[in-house]
């Protein structure tokens, strides 16, 4: 009755429903490490956001690595800004913290300005103070107002230095001056010629606000959305589960038309067979 199991259409198609299932399988559970990557990385800026801001020193240092437990983290920084060795980093939005979707939602593209503010014990802390427009010539160093001038204590969310890894950006060569694609020290050192000694990461400024007609502050990340993954991964779970049972409808349906079509053969009367006069035999006359 299932004979026809071992034809060649249905061998290759139980071969692929066997090998559909583990990768949609692991297509759902990819996309469940990313709902929980997501939860967790929501948890880690939330803490930073809330947290009581700290000095940048004990946090940071030269050629430290910013953790991502630190995300974010709300730090402080007193000193002086060097607007002498400013940059700006090019292909930013105004509504784009950092580098993460540095040419999306359809917003203007423009520059984000990165000042130094110089430490009391001689070191640099760079600041993003916000996002402007690019002007009418962006092979031109901006015109930007400036920050407040003597010594200011700055409240700042603390950000990792930006890597070629991280964001995705290759092509940093054949700039115009002053500059950058990745926000790092080496970068503004390359494009700024900044003398200090820079702590690792940079910091989006909060606090003061920028006077008006000055850089807009990078907003607040968003952390409340959780993103689609949960809903893939049910959906690649619900597909796996799909081929099992789209392949057991199939052989029912095949079966039935079998036995269908072998009751409709059995029931079909055979013709009785016609009798055939003997050749040159006249009819009997009557």
């Amino acid at each position: 009755m299932y004979r026809f199991l071992l034809t060649r259409q249905w061998v290759i198609l139980t071969l692929i429903g066997l090998l559909l299932m583990p990768v949609m399988v692991r297509l759902g559970f990819w996309q469940l490490h990313r709902h929980e990557h997501r939860v967790a990385n929501n948890k880690i800026i939330a803490a930073g956001l809330k947290a009581t801001p700290v000095p940048v020193e004990s946090v940071t240092s030269p050629g430290y690595a910013v953790p991502h437990k630190d995300l974010y983290r709300m730090v402080t920084a007193t000193g002086h800004y060097d607007t002498a060795h400013e940059v700006v980093a090019r292909h930013r939005t105004a509504g784009n913290s950092g580098s993460d979707d540095s040419s999306g939602g359809g917003e203007e593209v423009g520059y984000h300005v990165i000042t130094p503010l110089v430490l009391d014990d001689g070191r640099a802390v760079l600041i993003n103070r916000g996002w402007i427009s690019p002007g009418d010539d962006p092979t031109r160093f901006p015109k930007i107002n400036p920050p407040q001038s003597g010594e200011v204590t700055v409240v700042g969310r603390l950000r990792p230095d930006e890597t070629t890894s991280s964001t995705g950006i290759r092509d940093r060569k054949g700039l115009p001056p002053r500059q950058i694609m990745l926000i790092n020290g080496s970068e503004v050192k390359s494009a700024g010629g900044l003398p200090e000694q820079t702590v690792g990461g940079y910091l989006e400024l909060v606090s003061p606000k920028p006077a008006h007609g000055g850089p807009a502050v990078v907003p607040e990340p968003d952390h409340s959305s959780i993103g689609p993954h949960m809903a893939y991964a049910i959906q690649w779970w619900l597909f796996t589960a799909m081929v099992p049972v789209g392949w057991v409808v199939l052989l029912r349906r095949e079966r039935a038309e079998i036995v269908a079509a072998r009751r409709k053969q059995s029931e079909t009367p055979l013709e009785p067979d016609t009798p055939q006069e003997p050749e040159g035999s006249d009819p009997v006359a009557v």
